[in-house]
């Protein structure tokens, strides 16, 4: 179901088949006599004396065509808070027989209150429905009446976001025959005409760099292997900017070290961190943030063709550092180890993030509740982990130490791409990346593999991709950064 929504200050109350009131934690209805007639008024009345008050919204079918609709708001809501009720409402509606809703805004305390019910209920109301022959997509017709509306700005931010999430949910979507490196290369161009600067590395080009870590994740694949960088200068000085880095596994067999047919399907998502940084730059542009930000992609497909990686085999990195691949299904962290350490060359960033669906051990640590957080830097750390709390995009600090470090050592080279000896799966991965921080600039690893994809949905998401990371990060810009 999409979802449309109009703005009418001066509308009649007469012609909705669902009217929705805003009202307190006790379903105080007395300040709605103005907009019920006295029969609608005393109906609800009687209804709610009977009906489960422990529910926050509550809906009366006040004849065949017409559902009054209340939404209790307790004064201790968060934002977030909000953001949920608005999913679950709209999950509700699904039930109702009509989709024309009408808001009485003069039932809301606040303007920010309607903003972030919206958003949550638009957040949820995303669907995939690009290759169904029949997609019979009903639309939600929501008009609001009233003064107290998101203001044009909130409403430009919240839309952002939205587009920002949609578009990472879009690409994560798609199958791999579709989204190879070639056409998401394409996707990413596309962009320019938000007012991103957009530079494509080829393998022509990745070659010359030294990026052969990359490369050699790539060099199965008919497809090209590209780095694509997206920059977002909304700051009039030149100010070193924020850096983004994600993984962009477009198809994951594993390549020779090839993986179990169970489940392989569900590879489409390994690209799932580059994804979130697509999309976390296109909000960036859309609401003109006032940043400068960096993006950096790496986008390639691991497949175990005639001309694909071996185990055993040795390649030198962007960085200079050479690597033995001991298993070509640990291939994320090849491809985002040129990439950290060309974003760091390239840009000075005051700090780094990168995300990337690294790990099924990080899925057996925590779950779908958490990303794990790897990182060397207190500060950046926290500033992660209440964005995180504050979106419901929740993080959570996992251990780097020395002790993992000394794992990846390499009899063959300076390091070796898995940990033989066993455990420590998702610590290991971070501690090879964090090798290719060499100029001790703040970094952050999101593993975000248990976090990109729900089978069964969330509270934001209705099952499918999930765009995880694209709000925690606008948050953190917004809150610490603009």
């Amino acid at each position: 179901m999409s979802v449309k929504i109009r703005y009418n200050k001066n509308l009649s109350k007469n012609g909705f088949n669902n009217v929705i009131f805003f009202v307190n934690e006790k379903f105080d209805i007395s300040g709605l006599k103005k907009f019920l007639s006295k029969s609608e008024f005393l109906l609800v009345s009687d209804l709610l004396k009977i009906k489960d008050n422990k529910k926050n919204i509550l809906t009366f079918e006040i004849d065949s065509k017409k559902n009054v609709i209340l939404i209790s708001v307790k004064d201790s809501l968060t934002n977030s808070d909000i953001e949920n009720l608005g999913a679950k409402f709209y999950s509700i509606s699904k039930n109702l027989k009509q989709n024309k809703y009408h808001i009485f805004s003069e039932t809301i305390r606040s303007n920010n209150l309607l903003g972030y019910f919206l958003h949550g209920l638009k957040l949820k109301s995303y669907n995939f429905v690009k290759y169904k022959t029949k997609k019979n997509i009903e639309i939600m017709d929501i008009t609001i009446s009233g003064k107290n509306v998101p203001n044009l700005k909130d409403q430009n931010k919240f839309k952002s976001i939205e587009e920002g999430t949609f578009y990472a949910r879009d690409l994560v979507s798609e199958p791999g025959n579709v989204l190879h490196p070639d056409e998401y290369t394409k996707r990413i161009k596309s962009l320019k005409k938000v007012g991103l600067k957009i530079t494509v590395y080829d393998k022509k080009k990745l070659k010359k760099l030294g990026m052969n870590t990359l490369l050699g994740v790539g060099q199965g694949s008919i497809r090209g292997s590209y780095l694509v960088t997206m920059e977002w200068n909304g700051l009039k000085d030149k100010s070193n900017p924020l850096a983004f880095v994600g993984k962009g596994v477009c198809f994951d067999t594993g390549g020779i070290s090839l993986k179990p047919a169970k489940f392989m399907e569900d590879m489409t998502y390994d690209m799932a961190g580059s994804a979130v940084v697509v999309g976390l730059m296109k909000s960036l542009a859309l609401r003109k943030a006032k940043v400068n930000a960096v993006g950096v992609v790496g986008l390639v497909e691991n497949m175990p063709g005639g001309n694909a990686q071996r185990p055993g085999d040795i390649v030198k990195s962007y960085s200079g550092k050479t690597v033995e691949i001991l298993n070509t299904d640990a291939e994320g962290r090849l491809v985002l180890a040129d990439a950290l350490t060309y974003t760091e060359e390239k840009f000075k960033p005051k700090f780094i993030v990168d995300l990337a669906t690294l790990t099924g051990a990080i899925i057996v640590s925590l779950g779908s509740e958490y990303a794990g957080l790897f990182s060397n830097d207190d500060k950046l750390s926290k500033q992660l982990i209440d964005s995180g709390e504050k979106v419901e995009e929740k993080v959570w600090r996992m251990p780097l130490n020395k002790n993992f470090d000394k794992l990846i050592d390499s009899k063959n080279a300076d390091m070796q791409n898995i940990n033989y000896v066993g455990g420590a799966g998702s610590t290991t991965a971070a501690q090879f990346l964090q090798r290719f921080i060499l100029n001790k600039t703040p970094w952050a690893h999101l593993d975000i593999a248990g976090m990109a994809f729900s089978k069964y949905g969330g509270a934001l998401n209705s099952g499918g991709a999930t765009g995880y990371g694209v709000r925690l990060l606008n948050k953190l810009i917004e809150d610490k950064y603009e």
